[in-house]
């Protein structure tokens, strides 16, 4: 499982206008509508082809539990292309995005103070390039420890050096024991 990668997503598909497909059926038909056919679907789902002509004609209902998470996940991965793309670009270039995390959080600092890692909550704004750098990270197959890298150096610029204000001599931030991440655009 992805944490960062998997919130990524979620925060995109918060701004889908239409639902996605529920039922199986209706799954499987978007998926052979989107695939032009239904042996790409099958070799993705890993099922026999006529497995899936019997959801599309509704003659099976009621997926396996691995199956219909399956099913979900990859109807989810390509619904709405033009509204996840909008949204990613929007908070690439103007509207940022917002961390709301609980974890415990170290870090590098000049000798004299404490880096003994310390649980914070923490809902941060982040400003538009570290949107980019996400988001184009995700797309290229980025590390779900990249990802997180990419996060630590937004909360170290906007939270503890406050955009230059203060803590200047902070060189690195570090998550560590993630109870919690929830990313919004």
């Amino acid at each position: 499982m992805s944490l960062f990668g998997d919130g990524l997503e979620a925060a995109v598909q918060k701004s889908f206008t239409r639902p996605a497909p529920k039922s199986a059926g209706a799954q499987m038909r978007y998926l052979v509508k989107q695939l032009k056919g239904t042996k790409p679907v099958a070799q993705m789902l890993r099922i026999s082809q006529r497995t899936v002509e019997r959801y599309v004609k509704n003659q099976i209902k009621k997926p396996r539990p691995d199956l219909a998470a399956r099913l979900e996940r990859e109807v989810k991965k390509r619904w709405q292309p033009q509204i996840r793309a909008r949204a990613k670009e929007r908070a690439a270039t103007t509207g940022g995005i917002i961390i709301d995390t609980r974890t415990r959080i170290g870090y590098t600092a000049p000798v004299g103070s404490t880096d003994d890692a310390r649980l914070r909550h923490l809902t941060v704004a982040l400003p538009p390039q570290y949107a980019a750098r996400l988001f184009d990270a995700q797309q290229a197959g980025a590390s779900d420890q990249q990802l997180q890298q990419i996060a630590a150096e937004g909360l170290r610029e906007m939270y503890f050096q406050d955009g230059g204000r203060r803590a200047g001599q902070l060189e690195e931030v570090r998550f560590t024991d993630i109870e919690h991440i929830e990313f919004d655009l």
